[in-house]
């Protein structure tokens, strides 16, 4: 199974051509409902990068990131841009990675004010990790200007909302600096990015160049001045973060295959259990690194047919009920888990093109839905796989 790109998605053409500048070759890739994506590979290195624009808002960055997703199957996805500094604190220029991400505009309004209902999106484990130790290296940026410093890495909450934050001193500004005092910086496409990558197993990384203060300052002479030095910076980390997330991913792919057998349960490079089940069949399925709700595999040889997808579908079924009984699962999960993978084995058993068709959109609804579960995305991912072969 080939290797998917790294997909980066930005909101502002500035942000978009702060990436674009760091790729060689790109060539327009479109979606059949037309969004048009770039797919060009960082410069000097192997990284292949599928760059899109989802303008600016939650809804649109969830929607044009689902379709990233769904169409390219990416080692993750990246959204790369500017956002504003909620603290002094945070320098002009510095990029914030989120470690979580809050959509702040959820809430309750009464009769004593508006009380805070925040949904929150933590960052995949091993990608804070990874940022983590390209941060402490320290040599991701662009020269500095002059004898200027260069800019930091900070890692903390990122605030995502539905409107411009332009102010210290209004109502909202207040507000949000009550309920959500840890977060450095505020936006408004990351929550909506988070959520499809949550819903489709798929790990989300936030890098946000800080171009202003979100004081009122928006549009002047200094912003103009650093939406570009921060926009170029963010780019700067995040294709680099891709190129490490790619070489990470053919590292883990080089380990050899273990042997089908009888249930084996191994750890990971980050400490976690991954089990396979044994099944008499000619697929072998070995656990990669986890990275958040993904887990890259790899997977032996196979002849592709209804036969053997349903023997996988099977051996699937035999991971749910594991999974449920280790308290990995909950039983509404596992009962709808258990929903979809029998509509996906009637459908496997059709053999026709609209049939498989079926199948894949099933597999990806049932990776969205166990995608808490990083084994069951590792054991379901070669199925996915292989009902892809067929469609």
């Amino acid at each position: 199974m080939s290797k998917g790109p790294v997909v980066i998605l930005t909101a502002l053409n500035l942000e978009y051509q702060a990436v674009r500048q760091r790729l060689t070759g790109p060539q327009v890739h479109r979606h059949e409902r037309g969004t048009r994506f770039e797919v060009g590979t960082v410069r000097g290195t192997s990284c292949r990068v599928a760059l899109g624009l989802t303008s600016k808002g939650n809804h649109s960055a969830a929607v044009i990131a689902e379709r990233a997703i769904q169409e390219f199957s990416p080692v993750a996805v990246l959204f790369v841009g500017v956002a504003g500094a909620l603290w002094d604190t945070t320098r002009l220029g510095d990029v914030v990675m989120a470690s979580h991400v809050y959509a702040y505009h959820g809430g309750t309004s009464e009769d004593d004010g508006l009380k805070a209902r925040p949904r929150v999106w933590e960052a995949p484990h091993g990608i804070s990790q990874l940022a983590s130790h390209l941060a402490r290296l320290n040599d991701w940026a662009d020269p500095a200007p002059g004898h200027e410093e260069g800019p930091q890495v900070r890692f903390g909450a990122i605030a995502a909302g539905e409107i411009v934050q332009n102010s210290r001193i209004s109502a909202e500004a207040k507000w949000i600096r009550q309920h959500y005092n840890d977060a450095l910086a505020i936006e408004m496409e990351a929550a909506g990015v988070a959520q499809a990558g949550h819903l489709n197993g798929a790990p989300v990384a936030i890098v946000r160049g800080i171009s202003d203060r979100a004081d009122g300052t928006k549009n002047s002479a200094d912003d103009r001045d650093w939406q570009p030095r921060a926009a170029a910076n963010a780019a700067a980390f995040g294709t680099r973060l891709a190129v490490e997330l790619v070489e990470e991913q053919g590292e883990d792919q080089e380990e050899p295959a273990t042997p089908r057998g009888d249930r084996v349960r191994s750890t990971d490079r980050f400490g976690r259990h991954v089990s396979n089940t044994a099944h008499n069949s000619t697929v072998g399925i070995m656990a990669g690194a986890v990275m958040g709700s993904s887990v890259h595999m790899n997977a032996a040889p196979r002849t592709s047919g209804p036969r053997d997808l349903c023997a996988e579908l099977n051996g699937f079924r035999e991971q749910l009920g594991w999974h449920r009984a280790e308290g990995a699962l909950d039983e509404d999960t596992y009962r709808e888990a258990l929903t979809d993978l029998d509509s996906a084995l009637r459908s496997a058993g059709g053999n026709t093109p609209e049939s498989s068709k079926r199948t894949v959109m099933t597999l990806r609804r049932l990776r969205g839905l166990v995608a808490e579960c990083p084994a069951l995305v590792a054991a379901l991912a070669p199925v996915v796989a292989a009902a892809g072969d067929l469609a």
